[in-house]
């Protein structure tokens, strides 16, 4: 890779951000592609933020992800929102328009977009979704276009409760909230076709927890867990061995990455470049 002049910034803010994955992932493809785009991270604190988009306009930064705690609070310094990433109070991808920031969501559409290229069809599925946090609000927005029914389950039931009305309003489909619990879990596991792990249970250093019981699994079910560290999570270790089918967290990663891709080069993204790069990464990290 050659620094120039010329060459575009694209980068991703969050605190902390030390993990991220987005670096290797995001440069792989600009490396493959021969674009002159560098990609880094940037630890910026919530105090920082508003110096931070004014940075990116001074600075002539061509792109951002924005990973937490911004995703909300970047809102208010943006000149334009997409409606997916209005509707969600939500933005991972901002676009340097010439001076004007654009803001962008493509969590929901790299989850969906995870599935189909894994062969899962979600329309006119029951999808359960455990979490009701900004990665869950995004996924369960785009899910519940395509879904014949959604149900929300988050430990703070009220969340979960709130989302479900805001979606029944917006889209007029079947959305319904309750608490997090075995009980309900395992209630509605029963006659689920896709269950989406959207909580932090299961991520390193937690690598032997799981949200859901072994026993509830079953073969006709398919499986997300959206957590990437560990590849391989407890629940998806117990979806195989139950005979489900199962989609890596480094899957939505990748295609949420490629969608913000697209939105800076306006070029398709090399997704298997970009889930090359994240596989190698991640594993560097553990042998570390």
């Amino acid at each position: 890779m050659t620094i120039s002049g010329k060459t575009r910034v694209c980068g991703v803010i969050g605190d902390p951000i030390e993990h991220t994955l987005s670096p290797a992932i995001q440069n792989a493809a600009f490396t493959h592609l021969k674009l002159d785009f560098v990609f880094l991270a940037f630890r910026v604190k919530a105090v920082e933020l508003e110096d931070a988009m004014r940075g990116m306009r001074g600075l002539g930064i061509h792109g951002l992800n924005v990973t937490m705690p911004h995703k909300k609070a970047v809102t208010a310094f943006l000149d334009e929102i997409d409606s997916t990433a209005k509707f969600l109070c939500a933005v991972n991808t901002v676009l340097n328009d010439n001076g004007r920031l654009c803001g962008f969501n493509t969590d929901g559409v790299g989850a969906l977009k995870a599935l189909q290229e894994n062969g899962v069809d979600p329309s006119g599925k029951k999808v359960l979704l455990l979490g009701a946090g900004g990665a869950a609000k995004a996924i369960a927005f785009q899910l519940a276009k395509e879904a014949e029914e959604l149900v929300l389950l988050n430990r703070t039931p009220e969340k979960a409760t709130e989302l479900a009305e805001l979606l029944n309003q917006a889209l007029g489909k079947e959305v319904k909230g309750a608490m997090l619990s075995p009980n309900t879990i395992q209630k509605n596991l029963r006659d689920s076709d896709l269950l989406v792990n959207a909580t932090s249970v299961g991520m390193h250093p937690n690598d032997n927890q799981s949200p859901v019981a072994r026993e509830w699994l079953k073969p006709d079910l398919t499986v997300m867990d959206i957590v990437y560290n560990p590849v391989e999570t407890q629940l998806a270790k117990d979806a195989k061995a139950a005979g489900a089918r199962v989609i890596s967290g480094v899957e939505m990663l990748v295609h949420q990455g490629a969608a913000s891709f697209e939105i800076w080069t306006g070029r398709p993204a090399p997704v298997e470049v970009m889930r090359k790069a994240a596989m190698w990464k991640l594993v560097e990290d553990v042998s570390r």
